[in-house]
């Protein structure tokens, strides 16, 4: 397997009273897609929420390309390199597809300095930004929004794109556009993701490596090859096989 590019070493997370993370290792591949799977309440989104700042850890180190950047201020670890689309999405309503990607590009003032280039490779990947350009983002379906957020996340290019959740909540047809358009992603940047996933056959689609968190803890790391093609695997660490999924 590739060097990690990012990895968490015994980290632990504590919000008020509550002990979140339970000394969590997990170490991101460089150029490959990291799943993070595990039943609701696993930690999932908190270690998401941790190794990006928003907590901060209690204990334990996050590294990224070998800086420890574990008490660093969001905005410093967005700076470097590092894109996070929440499961909330996060976009602004109001505002137009083009002015949302536009907010996103710190070389950019105007519409007009985007990178043509780069815009016409996501056009590419997400064709309905282009369709919609001009709409206001909060009048889209919920895919669509979700196209916005994940774009607005590569406006600029990223070395690891961490995505909490993409398909959650939407119909099965555009779940299929999504995981086409991940993959995509995958054959065409040179960008390392980390997804935290609750269906199954996307991660199957999507997955190089696969960690499984429980109780605020990794308690599986592998190939995600292997989980697909073990069952029993997937029942003992999931609840569910792929089988039942499809």
């Amino acid at each position: 397997m590739s060097a990690p590019l990012l990895s968490l070493k015994g980290v632990h997370t504590h919000v008020g009273a509550y002990h979140l993370l339970h000394g969590v290792d997990l170490d991101v591949p460089a150029g490959q897609v990291t799943m993070l799977l595990g039943r609701n309440g696993a930690g999932k989104t908190s270690t998401l929420r941790t190794l990006m700042g928003l907590w901060t850890a209690s204990a334990g180190t996050v590294t990224f390309k070998g800086e420890d950047i574990t008490k660093l201020a969001t905005p410093d670890i967005a700076s470097r390199g590092i894109a996070y689309v929440p499961e909330t999405m996060g976009i602004f309503g109001e505002l137009t597809v083009a002015e949302n990607l536009l907010l996103a590009a710190r070389s950019a003032k105007r519409l007009a300095d985007l990178d043509a280039a780069r815009l016409d490779w996501l056009f590419g990947l997400f064709p309905a930004l282009k369709t919609f350009w001009q709409h206001p983002a909060g009048k889209l379906s919920g895919g669509q929004k979700q196209m916005v957020a994940i774009a607005r996340a590569l406006i600029e290019p990223r070395e690891l794109l961490v995505i909490d959740e993409p398909s959650k909540g939407l119909a099965p047809a555009i779940v299929e556009n999504l995981i086409a358009a991940l993959r995509e992603l995958k054959k065409t940047s040179q960008t390392t993701v980390l997804l935290v996933e609750q269906n199954f056959r996307v991660a199957a689609e999507l997955g190089d490596s696969v960690a499984v968190m429980d109780d605020g803890r990794i308690v599986h790391r592998g190939a995600m090859a292997e989980l697909i093609e073990d069952a029993g695997l997937q029942q003992r660490l999931l609840g569910l096989s792929l089988g039942a999924h499809q």
